[in-house]
């Protein structure tokens, strides 16, 4: 064997070493990372079912609101609509009160929400627009006893 050869295979264990001890370093600093916070407080999960978020909302104060059916293609007159948490109104499946038969009503056309400081709504981007007492919605909006909402053909009155 040559000088060159013996050179050529000691720096290629010397790499092959260095890179063993780069690789270990590395997977145990991953470990030491994934385990961190094992052993640490655990976290919990807050899952309520209707009852007891109905109770959190009484305890800050916020009061659902109830509709009066006025006119809809789609909702009996005269029937009324409790708003207890933030509700989308829409034709959309997926829609708390849902106004399929209405043509004038976007997939997900305003959501109805009701806050520690009364209830609100808010048009999500709809076609044809959502109006309080005649009144386009462009803007989150406080609504009042009396106050009706128009989406679409339907609208309703707040109790």
């Amino acid at each position: 064997m040559t000088v060159e050869a013996l050179a050529t295979d000691e720096t290629l264990l010397i790499l092959k070493i260095a890179f063993l001890v780069l690789l270990y370093g590395f997977i145990v600093l991953v470990v030491r990372t994934a385990t961190k916070d094992i052993g640490g407080t655990p976290q919990e999960s807050i899952v309520l079912g209707a009852a007891e978020a109905a109770a959190l909302r009484a305890d800050l104060g916020v009061r659902p609101g109830h509709f009066l059916v006025v006119t809809s293609p789609e909702l009996m007159q005269g029937s009324t609509i409790e708003v207890s948490a933030a509700t989308t109104v829409g034709r959309d499946a997926g829609s708390a009160i849902r106004l399929e038969r209405d043509e004038f009503v976007s997939a997900r056309h305003a959501r109805i929400e009701p806050r520690t400081d009364g209830l609100w709504i808010d048009d999500l981007g709809s076609t044809n627009g959502t109006f309080v007492n005649g009144r386009r919605v462009t803007s989150g909006q406080a609504l009042m006893p009396g106050d009706v909402v128009r989406i679409g053909e339907t609208e309703l009155r707040l109790q």
